[in-house]
């Protein structure tokens, strides 16, 4: 598994997601008035990436929603520059965050067990079908800055005093009904989870349950979230998240949400 980082610049200087210590990542947060800014990989960087990953049986790239960024049209035309040399299938998830996660991780495990890479996709588009995140911040000013949710559902919220949820869907952010409370948008999100697990416990079946935690340099909240869960459903994948400075220049700070997956036990077709 090779991770493609984007790039943030801060005051001039580039760095690539990932590299900078939650001090940097707290310098962004200060900063974000400035002019902070992000951008994508270059197709060579997903060129290099895959020469690397390739073992001889074809690399599978998943991306961040194309909605949301130039990775997936990167690395497409990575995969026409490698044509001939190697098998590269590029993924749209149409997801982010924690729900790519969970898809990447159902992808990786369809390639440890020995899968063809026709299999590992299709457990990766499997997985992003079903994937959902809801998740709430102190303000959608941030995602309605970058045209991720509407302007007026950002500034209601605001002027109303009320603590925004939004679920990621589709590609891009949905406000969802606000709450007028932090304490209160966590027990909503945990309430959106109870609902599409017992969604799913009322057919038959085997069920494995695979659901991450996030945060915006808020850890505390994320972890409280987790454990809730984990407290009363038994979870095949279980992990805390914490946004990268791309991430965090996207959002703000303060976000916290819960991204599943409820997977139904059967084989990739």
């Amino acid at each position: 598994m090779t991770i493609v980082s984007m790039l943030v610049n801060i005051g001039g200087q580039e760095y690539r997601d990932g590299e900078l210590a939650l001090a940097e990542i707290e310098e962004v947060v200060a900063r974000l008035g400035d002019g902070v800014s992000t951008s994508g990989p270059a197709p060579g960087d997903f060129v290099a990436a895959c020469e690397a990953a390739d073992t001889g049986e074809g690399v599978a790239v998943l991306t961040v929603s194309r909605r949301m960024s130039s990775c997936y049209e990167a690395a497409h035309l990575a995969a026409q520059l490698l044509e001939g040399e190697r098998e590269v299938a590029v993924v749209d998830t149409g997801a982010a965050a924690g729900s790519e996660g969970l898809v990447v991780l159902a992808a990786s495990r369809a390639a440890q067990e020995g899968r063809s890479l026709r299999d590992v996709v299709a457990a990766a588009k499997r997985a992003a079908r079903k994937a959902r995140l809801v998740a709430t911040l102190p303000s959608l000013e941030h995602l309605a800055r970058g045209g991720r949710v509407p302007g007026a559902a950002a500034w209601g919220a605001k002027w109303l005093g009320l603590h925004p949820l939004f679920e990621f869907e589709d590609g891009k952010a949905r406000p969802l009904r606000p709450a007028r409370s932090a304490r209160l948008a966590y027990g909503h999100i945990l309430e959106a989870f109870y609902r599409d697990l017992a969604r799913e416990r009322s057919t038959p079946g085997p069920l494995a349950v695979h659901v991450a935690a996030l945060h915006a340099v808020d850890e505390a909240v994320a972890r409280d979230l987790l454990a809730q869960v984990s407290a009363r459903t038994e979870l095949a994948t279980a992990f805390i998240g914490s946004f990268s400075p791309v991430m965090v220049v996207h959002t703000g700070p303060g976000l916290v949400g819960l991204a599943w997956w409820l997977e139904r036990d059967h084989p990739c077709p």
